[in-house]
């Protein structure tokens, strides 16, 4: 009777240690859940699983190094959008960090109202220079002034993204 008293006990304390250690993984990995009936789909279709937050892909991007590239999904709100055809698309990063968005062979575009909606993308992340003449012309078309183009003087490092398919929140 001693042997199965601590043979049960044994096993309600594996099980309250198991118990405990799933809450702790649960906690410390945020799983973004998304249902593709709220979104608008442009570009290739792709499975709405394994999204990073906006958070998990600022860790990834800080590990790149130019020349590096990764597969990967990540949901987060459109900062801005180019103005003059949806070509291209700035996500927020958090603690002002941002991806420039742009889209696989041009193939599509987004809707030029699309700026603050809750987006999910699936591409290739990469760091990326721009040229001062690049900058420029996203500048333009992203509606700024002449006085904030002419500002721009130096190239600068970025966290790029191609994107082969973007789900936009209806």
């Amino acid at each position: 009777m001693k042997t199965i008293k601590a043979l049960l006990f044994i096993a309600f304390a594996m099980l309250g240690f198991n118990a405990n250690a799933q809450q702790t993984t649960k906690k410390s990995k945020k799983a973004v859940v998304v249902n593709a009936n709220d979104y608008a789909l442009f570009g290739d279709k792709f499975e709405l699983s394994k999204i990073l937050t906006k958070e998990q892909m600022l860790k990834k991007y800080k590990t790149l190094k130019k020349g590096d590239s990764i597969q990967v999904k990540f949901q987060s709100t459109i900062k801005e959008v180019c103005k003059k055809k949806g070509c291209w698309m700035q996500m927020d990063l958090g603690n002002d960090n941002q991806s420039f968005v742009r889209f696989k062979d041009y193939g599509f575009f987004v809707p030029l109202n699309a700026d603050n909606s809750e987006a999910v993308i699936s591409g290739v992340a990469f760091v990326d220079v721009v040229s001062v003449d690049e900058l420029r012309h996203y500048a333009k078309d992203g509606g700024k002034s002449q006085a904030e183009i002419n500002k721009i003087t130096k190239p600068e490092v970025t966290y790029a993204f191609t994107a082969t398919g973007v789900y936009i929140k209806k």
